[in-house]
């Protein structure tokens, strides 16, 4: 079973929904939250910030070819990376940890700050699931 945690991130005071991934670096990130961060713009691709420790890449999937909307985990220098614009080719050591699931990642080309906390809800299975408020 694949097993995938909620949760939010408010860019510029815009709440973005994403999801992480089941992988051990994403659930040792999940433990940080919540978190505010400071953004800095990085090839005009993606946005980075320190995070306060390193995380365990231990068991890490292999590089991965990041894609718009990915959150990924660059362990050469322990920061967290947000692509607002594919990334081109796969990198030794970017460990994607989970995706923008609304889709909206325009916002993070222009933001300088962002919290990311977990979703109330906390941990779900990667499933849809039916919305709340009627669909007219």
């Amino acid at each position: 079973m694949n097993t995938s945690m909620k949760i939010r991130l408010t860019i510029d005071g815009h709440q973005v929904d994403a999801t992480l991934n089941d992988s051990a670096t994403a659930r040792g990130f999940a433990a940080l939250l919540p978190l505010t961060l400071n953004l800095s713009d990085f090839h005009q691709t993606e946005r980075i910030a320190d995070l306060p420790h390193r995380l365990s890449t231990t068991g890490a999937p292999e590089a991965a070819e990041a894609k718009a909307g990915d959150l990924a985990y660059y362990a050469p220098w322990g920061n967290l990376a947000l692509y607002y614009r594919d990334g081109g080719s796969s990198d030794t050591g970017l460990i994607v940890l989970g995706h923008v699931t609304d889709g909206d990642t325009e916002r993070l080309a222009t933001a300088e700050k962002i919290t990311i906390e977990a979703a109330s809800g906390g941990e779900e299975r990667d499933e849809p699931r039916e919305r709340d408020e009627p669909h007219l």
